[in-house]
This record gives C-alpha cells, structure tokens and sequence, in this order.
C-alpha cells in the first residue's frame, strides 16, 4: 500500500511525499522513525483498470534524462538540497512514469541511500556510465560538476542523436509513399489498363508482359508477399538483437560503402565523448574505458575498447594500443590522444576530437541527403515512367489501328 503524506521536520520545514507499508499505522511508524511530525496521511488510491491510462507506448526517452539531468544540474547548483530538488523534479515532470521514478529515488535519498545508488534501481534509464559520473562526483565531493558535465554531454549525445533521425525522416517518407501509390495503383488502376491491353489483341512487348504477370501474381499471392516481407522483418529485428546478431551486423554495416564511413565517424564521436566525460569526472582511464566499452553501441568497437583496457592496465598507453586497429581507429584520433596523454590533457584534447568529428558527421549527413534526393527522384520515376510506358504504348499502338 501507498500513503501521500505531508509532514513537517524539526526544523519546522514542510515535507511531503509517498511512503509505502503494509498499513497505515506501519506507514506513520516508518515516517516517525525518521523524526517527522506527521500532518496528513492518506493512502493512495488507484483508479479501476479500465480508467486507468494505457502504458504500452510509455517509457522514459533520451530527451526526459537529459531535461531531467540539466534540472537537477541547476537546482543543486543553486544550493537546493539533492531530496528536495528531486521530489520537486518529480512533481512537475510530464512523463508519469518517470515522475515516479524520480519519487522513488527522492525517498531512497531522503532515506540515507546515496544518489548513485538509488539510481541504480532503474538500470533501463540510468546507465553504468551515468551512475558512474555520479559516483564519482559523490566521491569528490564535485556532484554539481558531475551532474554538470552528465548534462552537457547527454544534450551533445542527443543533439547528434536527432539529426541523424532527422536525416533519415525523408527518405522514410518518401518510400512509403511510393509503396501506398503502388499498392493503390495495383488495385485500382493496373487490372482496368491490363484488360484493355488483353482485349486489343495487339503484339504485347516484353516489359508489358512482365507487368501483366506481376500484376496478377500480386493479385491473387501479393497477401502472401506482405505477410513474408512483415515476416522477415520481424525475424531479422530481433536476430540482431541478440547477441550474435548484432555482431554480424555491427561488423558489416562498418563495412558499407558510403554508410560505414559516416558510423565510423559516429562511434568515434560517441568513443571520445564518453572517454572524455569519464575522465574529467575524475574515474580512473583503465575504469573510463570499460563503461566506455559498455556504452558506444558497436560490439566492434567494444572488443577494440575492451582490449585497449587490457594493455592499458600493463602500462601501455591508449594511443598504442589504439594504434593497432587502423581501420576502425582513424590515424588522426590516435594522433590526438597521443598528444592529449604527453602533454597530460587527455580529456582536453578529447574535446577537439569530439568536436571535428561532430562537423564531420554532421557535413557527411547533408551530403547524404543532397545526393539521396535526386537519387530517390530518379528511381521513383524510373519505376512509374516504365509503368507508364509499358501499359500506354499498347493502348496507343491500338488507337492507331483504327
């Protein structure tokens, strides 16, 4: 059972919140033992089922950690206590269930359990890599920097994030588009022009017959080449969410022409940026990598981030190590980190890395789009021309007999 509950401290100050236990006399043991003078207590009474609202399509996005972690970043800053700024945090956020979250934590914290380690309850949304910066921060006695520098670089991670997405919305667009004219066009239009062409009796060409033949061949299966395509897209989505499918795919796609090079430049970006934020939190390098490794999103690059980790615990240093995979390591990072671990501003340089190679994605992606939209301009009238072409022709050649 939950209870809302409002109470006020020694001090006199106003605090509420959610506690829960196995009654309500439970409940107001629970919030005396810590010293509050109880004012009101209510259990919390959940809607029947059916007023309830539906949870399939809810979670926590990218966008709600990164609002949430500058916030918090701000709100400590300004002096406020980390429980209060998180109960205050959790009323206002939107996304009903990360505002309970939040309260869950804000109570774990009030409770005497550190912030790392209340975060910790909710990996899905707070990585090892954020609960990590945190601790660190803990440690140090730095959580406002931390919490700082968890905000700057989750809106950089955000920011690359959406314009990638961005990118990709036309195209996405675009075929969608031409497979709902097809499918419209196939049931409506095609069968009335195909028996006028049959019916003239005129010399069929080559490229007609072939979509007289695809025509009736979707009319009478096309449900079955839906069903194979929905399928196979099925099967291949969670194949390579598994462990050995996404090995396969992470080291093809690397492979691209074209789309391998802008992903290298992105998992780069992500390997730079991770590693840098780590170290200038305070974490030790060898411990940077290995919540690096766990974090960049390619199992290429983790093995080579991982083995990296190893050498570097022997006493070598990282741009040697990285120095032994040329074509997934640009030579310029191993440059950089050279010169970052000799003049001892690793996180630093870092930096310049990570903003080079941010232009750099971000030239590649405009480039790729410039060249994509006249390519899916050529293709789509390529396939209607050839359609057109091919049903029309017969009907003209009939015209002209008359």
């Amino acid at each position: 059972m939950k209870f809302n509950y409002q109470a006020r401290t020694k001090e006199g100050d106003v605090q509420m919140g959610i506690v829960e236990a196995a009654s309500q006399e439970a409940a107001l043991s629970i919030l005396q033992k810590y010293g509050l003078f109880i004012t009101y207590l209510e259990e919390v009474v959940l809607p029947p089922f059916y007023a309830q609202n539906i949870r399939f399509f809810r979670g926590v996005s990218r966008k709600d950690i990164v609002i949430f972690s500058r916030q918090l970043s701000i709100m400590f800053k300004a002096g406020i206590p980390l429980a209060e700024a998180l109960m205050v945090m959790g009323r206002q956020t939107q996304n009903p269930d990360f505002r309970e979250k939040i309260i869950k934590i804000s109570e774990k914290v009030e409770g005497g359990t550190s912030f790392s380690q209340a975060l910790q309850f909710y990996p899905k949304e707070f990585t090892s890599f954020y609960v990590n910066i945190v601790k660190s921060g803990e440690v140090g006695g730095k959580l406002s920097d931390s919490l700082n520098y968890l905000a700057d670089h989750l809106e950089r991670e955000y920011n690359l994030q959406t314009k990638i997405q961005g990118a990709l919305v036309y195209p996405a667009f675009v075929l969608l588009l031409f497979f709902i004219v097809a499918v419209v066009m196939g049931i409506l239009v095609l069968p009335g022009l195909i028996s006028i062409v049959e019916s003239a009796g005129q010399e069929i060409s080559l490229i007609t017959k072939i979509v007289i033949a695809l025509s009736n061949f979707f009319e009478k299966s096309g449900w079955i080449v839906i069903l194979a395509i929905i399928g196979l897209g099925i099967f291949f989505y969670r194949y390579f969410k598994t462990p050995e499918g996404k090995k396969i795919f992470d080291k093809y796609s690397l492979n691209i022409p074209g789309l391998g090079t802008l992903l290298k430049k992105i998992y780069l970006t992500r390997f730079a940026e991770n590693l840098t934020t780590l170290i200038a939190a305070g974490l030790p390098i060898a411990k940077a990598l290995e919540i690096t490794s766990d974090v960049v999103g390619n199992e290429v690059y983790k093995s080579i981030i991982l083995k990296t980790m190893d050498e570097v615990r022997k006493g070598e240093p990282i741009s040697s190590a990285l120095a032994r995979y040329p074509e997934t390591i640009s030579p310029f990072f191993v440059q950089m980190t050279l010169v970052g671990e000799k003049s001892g501003q690793l996180d630093n340089i870092l930096l310049y890395v990570v903003d080079f190679y941010q232009r750099e994605v971000d030239s590649s992606v405009e480039s790729f789009m410039k060249l994509l939209e006249p390519i899916l301009i050529i293709f789509l009238g390529v396939v209607v021309g050839g359609l057109a072409v091919s049903l029309l022709l017969p009907l003209y050649q009939t015209i002209g007999t008359f």
